[in-house]
């Protein structure tokens, strides 16, 4: 597996100040990477730069060996990079059919779109056992499984999930994560910010600690949750 995604010496911040001092962090191809540290680390403003709503002030981001200095989000998105977003972002009003459809908003080829709303159905069952109901009557990890399946129609390179077991009871949230480790094992590339350290790096491939805008541990993801260095790293905070 290759680098996929690189950052080299990235600093990237708000209002003059930098949150991120000089980042180093390689995705590789088929990797599902977890990244997890205490509020403020700047596990956010990474994956803003990631899809351009940040540009850093400093170092290098390239995506399939190519930079992304300069590129609009529109563009990043295009290139074949998709986040889900912490919040819940489904149309409450709308069908699930419809909402996971419109993920495949900028294709023009509609053969295509019926192509990928087949795999999307064999991938995510929910999305047709619940096709005609709202999206206002689902769970919260229901309209998180559809979000999924909502960023698959644009068949990513990099899948990016932003603190995707926020809000979620335990039964739930372990739902969640058997669905994104099968997304890595299926092949798909991931990138994963979490708060739960224990869930998100105890599926991933290769974990990252965030402290102060520094990567400060990384590894095998079970490797560096079990490093005792985490628990100092984590602030204290309980997986």
């Amino acid at each position: 597996m290759g680098a996929l995604l690189e950052l080299v010496a990235v600093r990237a911040g708000y209002g003059g100040g930098d949150i991120l001092q000089g980042v180093d962090l390689t995705v590789d191809e088929g990797s599902l990477t977890c990244i997890v540290g205490p509020n403020g680390a700047g596990k956010s403003t990474i994956l803003r730069v990631v899809s351009g709503l940040l540009r850093p002030s400093a170092g290098t981001v390239r995506f399939a060996g190519e930079s992304l200095a300069g590129k609009s989000p529109r563009t990043i998105l295009a290139r074949g990079i998709v986040q889900v977003p912490q919040e819940r972002s489904l149309f409450p009003t709308m069908t699930v059919w419809e909402n996971v459809r419109l993920g495949a908003y900028s294709l023009r080829d509609r053969s295509l779109v019926e192509k990928r709303m087949r795999s999307v159905c064999e991938t995510f069952p929910l999305v047709s056992q619940r096709r005609n109901d709202l999206a206002a009557s689902l769970s919260g990890g229901q309209q998180k499984i559809v979000e999924f399946a909502r960023a698959m129609m644009l068949d990513p390179s990099l899948l990016i999930l932003d603190e995707p077991s926020m809000g979620l009871d335990p039964k739930t949230r372990t739902l969640v994560f058997k669905t994104i480790s099968s997304l890595n094992e299926s092949g798909r590339t991931l990138l994963l910010v979490e708060q739960n350290a224990r869930s998100g790096l105890g599926i991933a491939t290769h974990g990252v600690v965030m402290e102060s805008g520094r990567v400060r541990l990384e590894g095998p993801g079970l490797e560096v949750l079990n490093n005792p260095e985490i628990g100092r790293l984590y602030l204290g905070a309980t997986a």
